[in-house]
């Protein structure tokens, strides 16, 4: 009885459109109340599930994301990759994935990625030639890459609520998926280009000096240096890093581009203030459903209950891959994580599943649904950029998705694809 109520509060208060957090929070102190735990716990726990290190680094790897974005580093390394790529049909919206790409090293957000590349791409790509809708769906679907190539919010999450797993072996895991799922994505995009004749104005574009473009780029460019080389030195650990990628970033955007105004820091905090803190919101709900769930043994008769049904792992792998990426179509990452993982890694120790490999898994199937109508969170940001309702984006946006689902099932079959680096760099 207390089991149903918990998990029908949270549906029922979820469907009537209560935001995601509260709805998690109200389920778990009516499980507390029934079960006459006492009500007390549940302050205990909303502070204990945010009082953890990893998290510092949530509102910093927010705000380098937007201390890039507005310094205009995303459009000198759009120059720099043009003047690699060259001006062909299809080039440019390569280009657009593979700045998504680099954006990744420094921000671990989806929609802030998606955000910072569209402000940047939407314009070029329309005066090149190409459809404002299929611009939105290859920036939507780029940006997914995001929570895959660390830094990534979604990994650090992750981390906190699989101790077993720690942030940098989670950090070398999505580095091979997430420059696999780029790579899987530029092959549609320049076959749909090439097919409907899509950026041909690209060819009287003139190509940017590659030298000049490079100067210009650089500081960009060693960026992921600074975060992913420091940590692999030893000079600070993920949490440090992303202070020091603040830093860096305020340097580059005041000193060498002198771009960033103090008028630009003030709003940039306000804005990283505002994300952060409804992500460790949540966070801090969702610590007392999570605490109400193993408290009451729920999440491990659930797991119990799955694997009982004699499907071997791999069937049960496909109805979880099937289950994610539905979810993530509305859910962000986070969310998602926290929502399901008290349920998940029950099942993945019965199977003996590799944390490690099983988070970047999980953190694949929910890209996936960042940019799978009708509710994607990717999709939605690079379309009001756009300016294009999200049901123009459906022709163009699945060949994207059956590419990433190629990624995916790669890693099912091949698993050592994201654990062979961290085993070489020594965290396993």
């Amino acid at each position: 009885m207390i089991t149903a109520a918990l998990f029908l509060c949270f549906l029922l208060l979820f469907i009537a459109g209560t935001p995601v957090g509260v709805a998690l929070g109200l389920a778990g102190c009516l499980a507390i109340f029934m079960a006459d735990l006492g009500l007390m716990a549940a302050p205990t726990n909303a502070y204990t599930g945010i009082a953890k290190y990893p998290l510092l680094a949530v509102p910093m790897f927010v705000l380098v994301g937007a201390i890039f974005d507005r310094s205009g580093v995303a459009l000198r390394l759009v120059n720099f990759t043009s003047a690699i790529v060259g001006r062909r049909a299809g080039s440019l919206a390569a280009v657009t994935v593979i700045v998504s790409m680099f954006l990744g090293g420094i921000s671990g957000s989806g929609p802030a990625n998606a955000a910072a590349v569209g402000g940047a791409m939407i314009g070029a790509l329309s005066r090149a030639g190409y459809p404002r809708a299929f611009s939105a769906s290859v920036i939507g679907a780029a940006a997914a890459t995001d929570i895959l190539i660390p830094p990534s919010i979604a990994l650090i999450i992750y981390s906190v609520l699989v101790p077993q797993a720690s942030v940098p072996a989670l950090f070398a895991a999505g580095m091979i998926p997430g420059i696999l799922a780029g790579i899987a994505l530029i092959v549609p995009v320049l076959y749909v280009s090439k097919k409907n004749g899509f950026g041909l104005a690209e060819k009287d574009l003139p190509r940017p000096p590659f030298w000049k473009s490079f100067r210009e780029a650089i500081w960009g460019l060693l960026a992921p240096v600074l975060i992913l080389g420091g940590m692999r030195a030893g000079w600070f650990t993920p949490t440090e890093a992303a202070v020091m990628a603040v830093l860096y970033g305020l340097f580059v955007g005041f000193v060498i581009y002198r771009s960033l105004t103090l008028r630009d820091v003030y709003e940039m905090f306000v804005e990283a203030a505002e994300i952060s803190g409804v992500i460790l919101i949540v966070v801090a709900l969702a610590a007392i459903f999570g605490w109400a769930g193993s408290t009451l043994g729920v999440f491990d008769h659930a797991a119990n209950a799955i694997v009982a049904t004699g499907g071997n792992q791999y069937v049960i792998l496909t109805l979880l891959i099937i289950m994610l990426i539905v979810i993530g179509m509305f859910l962000d990452g986070v969310s998602t994580f926290l929502i399901l993982l008290p349920l998940l890694m029950p099942i993945a120790n019965k199977f003996g599943w590799d944390p490690v490999w099983f988070g970047v898994l999980l953190t694949l199937k929910i890209a996936i649904g960042q940019f799978t109508p009708p509710m994607a969170v990717n999709l939605m940001v690079s379309c009001r950029i756009a300016g294009v309702p999200m049901e123009s984006t459906l022709r163009w946006v699945f060949p994207m998705i059956a590419s990433m689902f190629v990624v995916l099932i790669l890693m099912v079959i091949f698993p050592e694809i994201a654990l062979w680096l961290p085993r070489v760099l020594g965290y396993l």
